[in-house]
């Protein structure tokens, strides 16, 4: 007896052989730039680190995390803030 609902594979046995497609992979230091709590997003200019040791040298032109990320000794790690309740307010 057949299955009255195919598997997708089943039904089109080149489907499941295709190989997948990788998102580019990112350096180490294009990683800790993007999780740095200096980087100036895009929406606020040209991406780049906002530093105030590191932005008159680097600028924020041509900001290259390459040379300045992989060791940077300013990094801090970016963090979501944690959410507060209405007990956290009490007193």
């Amino acid at each position: 007896m057949s299955e009255p609902f195919p598997t997708p594979a089943a039904r089109n046995p080149e489907a499941s052989t295709a190989p997948a497609v990788d998102a580019p992979v990112q350096s180490v230091a294009v990683m800790r730039f993007k999780s740095c709590r200096w980087r100036r997003p895009p929406d606020e200019g040209t991406e780049c680190c906002g530093h105030r040791d590191v932005l008159p040298i680097a600028g924020t032109t041509g900001f290259d995390p390459e040379a300045w990320c992989p060791e940077c000794a300013f990094y801090k790690l970016r963090r979501t803030p944690k959410k507060r309740t209405a007990e956290d307010y009490r007193y």
